[in-house]
């Protein structure tokens, strides 16, 4: 037996192979991968400075390996204790054991391990205690048996089984278990039912107004292969919340012949499918009836039960998965947004009974001034807020005006804009900034250590200033989830979006770097290799030291050993040190690469650092050793061209049209230039300065298909816009990125767009940001008013969520569209308003508390 088992295992793929395979690559890069995560190497590190390593796996590979090798260690943690637990039974044969060695997924093991699984004590066990089994067999065996003279020699009332029925009844237990216990057909069926089934959406009576914002899946059905995620996780909430009833209906071809009265037995295929996986039809032998019978009361008691059980399952990893992975790519968005830089910045968060908080940080983002204003209702002291912004302006040489983006915000914006036309000597510019979690950051410990004795409301005002300056470096002091840039993300697991989402942070982070001289604990805490408690130790050594010279110092820091340095030290910046590599991405154990480099130009590193054409002209294998290969030198060549190169994007301003400053001075035609504010699945939003954000249509995008508008622009994005169609009473914009594409005569309702309410003026051909910092953060669910606000209408807990009723275009397809929290209907295009998904509505995608900030804007809510 030793040997069959050593030949099961040594047939079944490792979890590198399996990887591997998945992967597309060689089985040794994965293995090497794993070596260096499972000795303690972060993904950064490894994709960085291992590449000879690992034949060059870039971040993303790293990623998905990284999660897979989890999932895999999980299921063969799983498939040792169900070994354990069935060889304990003495059930275990080589032929079963094969099976387990060779499940792939932990739906497959748990459909192998479901006979031998502990349970209650079921009905087919007391049938078996009763000594029944050999009746179901038999009957199982030859249905030329009669049942009723077969369980005749069963009935002993000692045993429970009073007469002939009551044996038939215990047979009928045993052979339905051993049905829904098959772990083929439940396998087979089970994506058959993935197939051709759907799940179907019912209010439940009286829940019509109470559930209003589910009302797109009042009447729903969609097949379960194209049911998108955000519907998924809106359908499980509205079931969850008791305002709907859903239904999986197994083959929607037999539901709908049902409900035609064109099938009047009810759905039979999968009855058909389990009796031919058997052997079991109607020949007129005597047990044939009962046999199918029990096929029937197997399926609608048992197996179809668990097929909904699992196939929800399926259906919430799925739309769980694309959750996750939205989250961590708009999260991504607006760390690495443009940093404005070292130039003085004055926050505004707005507010209107409690006032707009000001605050005025230094260009290293050091707190100058605070104060408190009160333009707006019911204060309404404009022309004392326009003063005291202006003193503060001049005295502090502002440069840049950062302006949250939540509740208040388009009057505040209104502000700033009369503080620029009024004060042009300033040479003030004003950028809307995403002020997501900056309440979180506010009333946290380490905004009450970092400014101690400033009031929390004026916190979230410094937050702002910083965010605009440098995102990252500020919004690192945030746990990422309180960043609310997800859909539905209080639905989903904790662990796996932390997860997630600390790697993105992780990712961007070391991506960037970090100057080791001026960043904060929290920021330094995501760098390779350090944890909380090292970063504080480093901010301690730095400020009872003074500011590190060189990267080797480092290594006088407490607890910081070999190996965390070799982690960290390549993502650690000093500028202005002693050692000019040190400024660099270099990794200081490459540093020989680069000597022998400048000893065989012949010159010293200030004169080949960012000498373009003498560093072009080297070859990187002319310097590789068996320590460093050819990536690592072509790293270290390209480094020493552009050190420390910043890979976010250069900090960019829109310029606005002169004399466009109102909706009613666009005209259909126009080319303007303009900021994106947000990303949708049906489009993108821009701010072209006449304060109402118009809609770029996704089909409006591109002349080709585009499935993600994210693939075209994202948040921040200068983009040029063509108007399409201008509706000034509604205050809705549609406007085209198809430059050449000719606007609709009449401006019919070829998709009309979308604008935040509000007029003002704004000043001709003033600039304003385009880089990430800017502009009402979105992507899909950034950004968006800020969680804790007072008006905050909390949707899952992530700032407001919730749909609207106005209608959107921008050239759609006319399919309706509407959220969790509502229907908004994108109308125009083709075809009017054809109703899409399984002979119901289509609803749009959830609206997050960045989606629901902008479409409020747009006047669709």
């Amino acid at each position: 037996m030793p040997e069959v088992t050593d030949q099961i295992q040594a047939a079944a793929p490792s979890v590198s192979a399996r990887i591997a395979d998945e992967l597309g690559v060689r089985e040794s890069q994965v293995t090497s991968a794993v070596d260096l995560l499972d000795g303690g190497a972060t993904v950064p590190f490894v994709a960085r400075y291992r590449k000879e390593a690992t034949g060059g796996l870039d971040d993303t590979q790293l990623r998905t390996l990284e999660e897979r090798l989890r999932y895999l260690r999980e299921l063969d943690e799983r498939r040792d204790a169900i070994l354990e637990s069935i060889r304990s039974q003495g059930k275990l044969d080589p032929e079963l054991e094969a099976q387990i060695r060779a499940a792939d997924s932990k739906a497959r093991l748990e459909d192998i391990y479901l006979p031998f699984k502990p349970k209650r004590r079921t009905k087919a066990q007391i049938a078996r205690e009763a000594g029944l089994e050999p009746l179901a067999d038999l009957l199982f065996a030859d249905p030329a048996q009669d049942p009723s003279s077969a369980a005749g020699a069963y009935v002993d009332a000692e045993k429970g089984v009073a007469d002939a029925a009551a044996a038939l009844d215990g047979a009928r237990s045993i052979l339905v278990e051993r049905f829904a216990e098959d772990a083929d057909l439940i396998g087979t069926l089970r994506e058959q039912v993935w197939e051709r089934g759907r799940m179907r959406g019912k209010v439940k009576p009286g829940k019509e107004e109470a559930g209003a914002k589910f009302s797109d899946y009042f009447d729903f059905a969609e097949p379960l292969t194209s049911l998108p995620s955000h519907r998924i996780l809106a359908l499980f909430r509205g079931e969850k919340e008791e305002v709907l009833d859903l239904i999986l209906e197994p083959d929607a071809a037999e539901a709908d012949a049902v409900a035609a009265g064109t099938l009047a037995t009810g759905p039979v295929l999968y009855e058909q499918r389990i009796a031919g996986h058997f052997g079991i039809a109607d020949q007129g032998r005597p047990a044939d009836r009962w046999l199918l019978d029990t096929v029937r009361w197997a399926w609608r008691t048992r197996i179809v039960v668990h097929l909904d059980m699992s196939l929800r399952m399926r259906l919430f990893q799925t739309a769980e998965d694309e959750a996750v992975r939205v989250f961590a790519a708009n999260l991504r968005d607006l760390l690495l947004a443009a940093p404005a830089g070292t130039r003085a910045t004055m926050g505004l968060d707005p507010g209107f009974r409690t006032g707009v908080k000001v605050a005025v940080v230094d260009p290293t983002g050091k707190v100058l001034a605070t104060d408190t204003i009160y333009p707006h209702v019911p204060a309404n002291k404009w022309d004392a807020a326009l003063a005291s912004l202006a003193k503060l302006a001049a005295e502090h040489k502002v440069d840049l005006i950062a302006i949250g983006n939540g509740t208040a915000s388009r009057e505040t914006d209104k502000l700033a804009a009369d503080l620029i036309a009024k004060n042009p000597s300033l040479g003030l510019t004003k950028v809307m900034v995403s002020e997501a979690g900056a309440s979180v950051y506010s009333a946290s410990a380490y905004a009450a250590s970092e400014l101690p004795g400033m009031d929390v409301s004026l916190r979230g005002a410094v937050s702002i200033a910083r965010r605009l300056q440098d995102p990252l470096a500020e919004l690192v002091k945030i746990d990422p989830k309180s960043i609310g840039v997800g859909q539905y993300q209080h639905d989903i697991s904790e662990a796996k979006l932390s997860r997630s989402l600390d790697a993105v942070v992780e990712d961007c982070v070391n991506g960037v770097g970090v100057d080791v001289n001026l960043a904060s604990a929290p920021l330094l805490s995501r760098v390779s290799g350090i944890g909380e408690s090292l970063a504080a130790n480093i901010v301690a050594h730095r400020e009872a030291n003074g500011p590190f010279r060189d990267r080797t110092a480092l290594k006088s820091v407490p607890r910081l050993g070999p190996k965390a340095f070799e982690q960290c030290a390549g993502f650690l910046r000093i500028a202005g040190g002693d050692d000019p590599l040190d400024a660099s991405s270099v990794h200081p154990e490459a540093y020989p690469v680069v000597r022998r480099i400048l000893s065989s130009v012949g010159t010293e590193l200030p004169a080949l650092i960012g000498n373009g054409a003498m560093l072009r002209g080297l070859k990187p294998g002319d310097f590789a050793d068996a320590m460093f290969g050819v990536p690592t030198v072509t790293d270290i060549l390209r480094e020493l061209e552009k050190p420390g190169r910043d890979p976010r994007p250069a900090f960019k301003t829109a310029t606005f049209a002169e004399g466009v400053e109102k909706i009613g001075d666009l005209i259909s035609g126009m080319v303007l230039e303009g900021v994106v504010t947000n990303v949708a699945a049906f489009g993108a939003f821009v701010d072209v300065g006449v304060h109402q954000d118009g809609l770029v249509h996704v089909s409006a995008m591109s002349k080709t298909f585009v499935k993600d508008p994210r693939e075209v622009v994202k948040p921040g994005d200068v983009v040029k816009v063509k108007v399409l169609d201008v509706d000034v009473p509604r205050k809705r914009i549609s406007l085209t990125l198809r430059l050449d594409e000719e606007s609709p005569a009449g401006g019919g309702g070829g998709g009309r767009g979308a604008g935040r309410e509000g007029g003002g003026e704004r000043q001709p051909a003033r600039p304003r940001q385009g880089g990430g910092g800017g502009g009402r953060q979105g992507a899909g669910g950034q950004g968006g008013e800020r969680q804790g606000k007072s008006d905050a209408a909390q949707g899952g807990g992530s700032g407001r969520q919730g749909g609207g009723g106005g209608r959107q275009g921008g050239g759609g397809q006319g399919a309706r569209q509407g959220g969790s929290g509502g229907s908004g209907r994108q109308g125009g295009g083709q075809g009017g308003g054809q109703r899409q998904g399984g002979g119901s509505r289509q609803s749009a995608p959830p609206v997050n508390s960045a989606m629901a900030d902008a479409l409020r804007k747009a006047g669709l809510l």
